[in-house]
């Protein structure tokens, strides 16, 4: 075989899997990018404001972190094709059952609130009503799942995803230090000390990292696309992909706001868009923050509010694939249609307590967090469910690391929010 044949089946096999690639990713870049929520903006643009580009080396650490917790939920799906939700159930009991999914779906109705709170908060700025603005979103989100094609639902949310980038252009944009910028890569501590507000800030930033929504969803999403043992590196490279990207935002974001902003103290993305939007010099950056921040709101409504819908469907038996048709699945889509009503409404509330429950949903996702990852951990471990996919010696020791690490810095992170003076926030 001469040279240039085997160059062309090169190229011919390397272009096969490339668009296998691309038929089969999705789940893994949809809930990493989508883990960049309004909550998530938030954080960033807080940190960036206090910590300017010293912080970057935290959030690189942060890739292998959501790697190894979410492609296990990879392999998990593909092997016994059920959602996380039912396969804790049939492998924890009733009780265990019962306590995750309560947890999931209260927990995953207030970040919903939150959601609505950052993309009315982001139109806003534009002068759109709330209102308006919650119609708007339940709409186009009622026109995504009610096609009857889960590859139909992924497609247009990852044109979403795409948006989530435009963050990068914007940082860009305010010409940041070039050497601040390298040496925030390279480990260091601000004001060259460990302190209580350095402390506070890793665990707020790794607390957007993982959430339990996130296990959830994306192992409901790798059973409803069809993904088999055969796809899993596919599933797998798609994850690390998706959590190499959202870093990236998340670095980006931090440039920006502390290129712009440094020292300042920003309550929500909503502010630091405004304060971005004043600058005569930056105005720019600021409307490409504000609608970076309806895009995040809006990418972790579509998913929250799925993987609520997947998980009851699972357990009550109901069909709830986004294959099925309304007429085919009417209880999936109609707990979908519930929770995002009630959630845009309280939101129109005037008077509503919405930053209480911002706090609440801080709170209460770290009470199925820990659970949720030693469950995933316990059920990659079981050679009777995974066969030849279960954990090696280095994913457990990997994995446990990084579990061990969220569970006590995540409950840390919920009693600083109910003592704040406990940790000197």
């Amino acid at each position: 075989m001469n040279p240039i044949t085997k160059l062309f089946y090169l190229f011919r096999r390397c272009w096969k899997a490339i668009r296998l690639f691309l038929i089969l990713s999705g789940p893994g870049l949809v809930v990493m990018i989508a883990d960049n929520d309004a909550g998530g903006i938030t954080t960033y643009a807080a940190t960036g404001a206090k910590y300017g580009c010293s912080f970057i080396w935290v959030l690189v650490l942060l890739v292998p972190v959501a790697y190894y917790v979410q492609e296990m939920t990879v392999r998990l799906g593909a092997v016994t094709k059920r959602g996380h939700a039912q396969a804790i159930f049939e492998n924890f009991g009733n009780f265990w059952g019962w306590f995750s999914l309560t947890d999931l779906v209260f927990c995953d109705w207030l970040t919903l609130i939150t959601e609505f709170i950052g993309m009315t908060a982001a139109m806003g700025i534009f002068g759109v009503p709330p209102w308006i603005t919650c119609i708007g979103v339940i709409l186009l989100m009622l026109f995504m799942v009610l096609n009857g094609r889960y590859w139909t639902w992924e497609k247009i949310t990852m044109l979403f995803c795409l948006l989530n980038l435009i963050y990068i252009p914007a940082a860009f944009w305010v010409n940041p230090s070039a050497s601040d910028v390298v040496h925030g890569f390279l480990p260091n501590l601000p004001g060259g000390k460990w302190d209580n507000q350095f402390f506070f800030f890793i665990m707020a930033n790794i607390g957007t990292t993982i959430a339990p929504w996130m296990i959830f969803f994306q192992q409901s999403a790798v059973v409803d696309k069809g993904m088999t043992e055969k796809d899993i590196p596919f599933g797998k490279f798609d994850t690390l992909l998706g959590s190499i990207l959202t870093v990236i935002v998340a670095i980006f974001i931090i440039i920006v706001v502390g290129t712009v902003l440094p020292g300042v103290d920003i309550d929500d993305a909503a502010q630091a868009s405004k304060m971005l939007m004043g600058n005569a010099e930056h105005g720019y950056a600021g409307v490409f923050m504000a609608i970076g921040l309806f895009d995040a709101g809006l990418l972790g409504a579509i998913c929250i509010s799925l993987a609520s819908s997947w998980a009851l469907g699972e357990i009550f038996g109901w069909a709830h694939s986004l294959n099925n048709r309304i007429k085919e699945a009417p209880w999936f889509y109609a707990v979908y249609l519930l929770a995002l009503i009630t959630a845009a409404s309280v939101v129109l509330i005037p008077g509503a307590p919405l930053v209480i429950i911002t706090l609440f949903v801080q709170v209460i996702a770290v009470t199925l967090l820990p659970a949720a990852l030693v469950f995933l951990l316990l059920l990659l471990n079981d050679k009777e469910i995974m066969g030849k996919y279960t954990n090696n010696l280095f994913e457990n020791i990997i994995n446990v690391g990084i579990v061990s690490v969220i569970v006590v810095l995540s409950t840390l992170y919920a009693v600083s929010t109910l003592f704040p003076d406990m940790f000197g926030n």
